[in-house]
């Protein structure tokens, strides 16, 4: 058995998440085990470096599969990407060393989350973005993203504590302005569930006055999910890239 590693980008609108689920098909993890078990004949379990929620895209989510013998990694990513479908794309695949797993190899991920501030949103960006029609103080928002990174507790920042531990290390937090839309850049060890949105959404709040910077901070220090902000949209995020070595 061989180790391949899968770099895919896709659309999350209409799909229930990364990972496979038993009362629907509609997940990225489910629909390419099925494709790849319908090219090779055979089950192929596809691990990912984390599960994205639903309605949350990927420009290049990886994956793990294992199968026997040796695979052009070329001619079996061109053949994938005839069988899946439109939202779904198989951007890379290559041959890397046995022990290799698209999660626990992984050392840290970058996501953007965009902001559509305009009157109206933009059709033709408006299922990448939340529409957030409000006049943001970027000064605030900059010092409450500063206030949160590093390597903290973010218990306040998960509506899942499924973890056995919620400290996390965020490495950088970086707003980026273009006309009216904002992107806030977060890259750090790991995220836990729904952890980046409501970082999103606490730091909006900072953004739009309805909290200071020090309560901001303060959710570090035993905070709880009730105290954070609000849960932003998952349309406004993509997983940008995940780290290794």
């Amino acid at each position: 058995m061989r180790t391949y590693k899968l770099t895919i980008a896709y659309d999350g609108t209409r799909y229930q998440g990364w990972q496979r689920q038993p009362d629907t098909e509609l997940t990225v993890q489910g629909t390419l085990e099925r494709t790849i078990c319908a090219l090779k004949g055979f089950p192929v379990e596809v691990n990912g470096s984390g599960r994205t929620d639903g309605g949350v895209h990927a420009e290049a989510q990886t994956a793990s599969i294992r199968l026997p013998g040796k695979v052009k990694e070329e001619v079996f990513q061109e053949e994938l990407n005839r069988m899946l479908p439109e939202d779904i794309r198989v951007i890379g695949a290559e041959l890397v060393k046995n022990g290799f797993h698209a999660r626990y190899s992984a050392g840290g991920k970058r996501y953007e989350y965009t902001i559509d501030t305009r009157d109206k949103a933009d059709v033709f960006t408006r299922r990448y973005c939340f529409h957030f029609p409000e006049k943001l103080d970027i000064k605030a928002m900059k010092a409450a993203a500063a206030s949160l990174v590093g390597k903290h507790d973010f218990a306040a920042f998960t509506d899942r504590n499924e973890d056995q531990s919620t400290v996390r290390n965020i490495y950088d937090i970086r707003i980026e302005e273009e006309g009216s839309k904002v992107t806030i850049i977060y890259e750090g060890n790991g995220f836990m569930y729904h952890m980046v949105r409501i970082l999103t959404g606490t730091i909006l709040e900072a953004a739009t006055g309805k909290r200071t910077i020090e309560e901001t901070a303060a959710l570090l220090d035993g905070g709880e999910r009730w105290q954070a902000g609000f849960l932003a949209p998952a349309c406004g995020l993509t997983l940008k890239e995940v780290y290794y070595g």
